[in-house]
This record gives structure tokens, sequence and C-alpha cells, in this order.
């Protein structure tokens, strides 16, 4: 019998992950699941379909509750790793990542994290949440388009038309958006910032241009974040967009459980 137990380790080995990260868990465990409806966000709204269609369990991708909400800020210390592979010393990384690190964690703290969870389990839904080793699924995917570019003086708008070549791309209804540089700009050293809870803002990016990086791609951005690296402009940032670039980590592992025979439901998700 399939279990949601099953899922986050299909979850992790896909992520080439060793151990569940702090913004993904089971919250009610299920057996013998045959249809999930499976959702980028879930409320008491998807909980109370999924009971009404008879859905033996609900996955969702961003955090529903509990620890998931609470030690979300956890995550966001992939950052330093991921600036470590670029060249960042450590004690530099651990600075771009301190200040926001500070911010998610209060702001996690004073979040309602239970009210989701209990009302699962009146209704006696199961549901897990699977945050980071999907992004880290698309990160990859995107980063080895990304390196796979052959063509010599590569372009920003080179950047975008491979990236746009991911059929979540050309479904969704955000375009990818050159957002600092222009489209004839050299791309030269690219990172893809993604798998690490949330978009490292101002600090990472900055960061990253400090020690070489030319371009650094984003799936979403604050404004302000957005507004101080214009005003700085001391590299290139590409967004992709959040929906279609969690989509890009998400399909791979529903097309995993589909050859299981599950049959799967989506809902907020761009289907490759």
């Amino acid at each position: 019998m399939v279990t949601l137990k099953d899922f986050m380790d299909m979850a992790l080995e896909l992520a080439n992950l060793k151990t569940t990260p702090a913004d993904s868990a089971i919250h009610i465990e299920g057996k013998d699941i045959r249809r999930v409806l499976f959702c980028l966000d879930v409320g008491v709204p998807e909980l109370l379909l999924a009971k009404k269609l008879d859905y033996d369990a609900v996955i969702a991708h961003h955090p529903i509750g509990d620890s998931a909400i609470v030690a979300f800020h956890e995550v966001f210390k992939r950052h330093i790793q991921q600036l470590g592979k670029a060249g960042v010393p450590r004690e530099e990384a651990e600075s771009a990542v301190r200040k926001k690190l500070l911010k998610l964690e209060v702001s996690n703290h004073m979040r309602s994290y239970r009210q989701t969870i209990d009302i699962a389990k009146l209704l006696k839904v199961p549901c897990m949440n699977i945050h980071t080793p999907l992004d880290e699924v698309g990160r990859r995917i995107m980063s080895n388009r990304v390196n796979g570019i052959t063509e010599t003086n590569v372009t920003l708008d080179d950047v975008v038309r491979t990236l746009q070549g991911l059929p979540e791309f050309q479904r969704a209804v955000t375009k990818i958006k050159i957002r600092v540089g222009s489209s004839s700009s050299l791309a030269g050293k690219t990172v893809v910032s993604h798998g690490a809870g949330t978009n490292g803002g101002y600090e990472i990016a900055r960061t990253y241009f400090k020690y070489g990086v030319n371009t650094v791609i984003y799936i979403h951005i604050d404004p302000m974040d957005l507004s101080r690296l214009k005003k700085e402009n001391l590299g290139n940032l590409i967004v992709t967009g959040h929906v279609a670039s969690d989509s890009v980590g998400i399909n791979p592992f529903i097309k995993k459980l589909e050859r299981m025979g599950i049959r799967v439901t989506r809902l907020g998700i761009i289907e490759a």
C-alpha cells in the first residue's frame, strides 16, 4: 500500500536529498493512496474539495502549517551552499543570508500555523507538503538548460529563449522578464538561485555580483529589492515567474506518481 511517507521518500530521492527539509512535512499520514489532489497552495477550501470529491490525500507545494511554517527559515540557509559553489567565501555567504534569515524567522514565528492542519484532522483528509525537494528539482532543470547553451557571447535574450523552451514557461500567463540589464547584455557567469525557501533578495544577488557572477536568475523578487539592484546596476537579473518555475520542479514528481498508477489532479500548477 502506498503511503505519504513513500511520496516524501520519492521526492527526496528525486532531489538527491538525504533528509526532509524543514519546510516540508507529512501532516496527516495516509495509506493506500490512489487519487491525489496536488495543489500549489492548500487551505480549507482545498481540503473541503478533496473531501467532497473523495480524494485519498492532498499534497501541497508550499507549507501548510506546523514546523513547515515555523521552521521555514532554516531552508533559507541553503543559499549559503549555493553561494559557496559560485565561489563566495563562507563568511561572506553567511553575512549575505543573515538579514533576511532573521526577517523570515520573526515573521513566521507570529503566523497561525495550526488551523489548517486541525481542520484536515477533523475532515480526516491525509495531507502533506513538499517544498524544497521539488524546488531543488526545478533549480537543476533550469540550471542544466542555462549551462547547456553552447553559443559564444551568450546574451540575456539567449538565456531567456533557452528557458522559454520548457513547456511550463511556454504555457504560463507570466513571461520571463529581464529585470536588470537588456536583451543584448552578455550573460557571462550565470547562476539559478532557487531551492532555498525563497529568493535571496538584494543581499544575495549583490554578493553573487561581487564575486564574479554576472547574471542571477530568481523566480520572483520583492519590488524594493529590485529597485536597489537596478539603482546599483552591478549585474544582470532575470526573473522567471513563481508559478511556472515551481511547476518545473513539481511536474517530474507528478509524472513519477502517475507512472505508479496514482491519479493526480493539479490545482494551480502548470502542466508540462
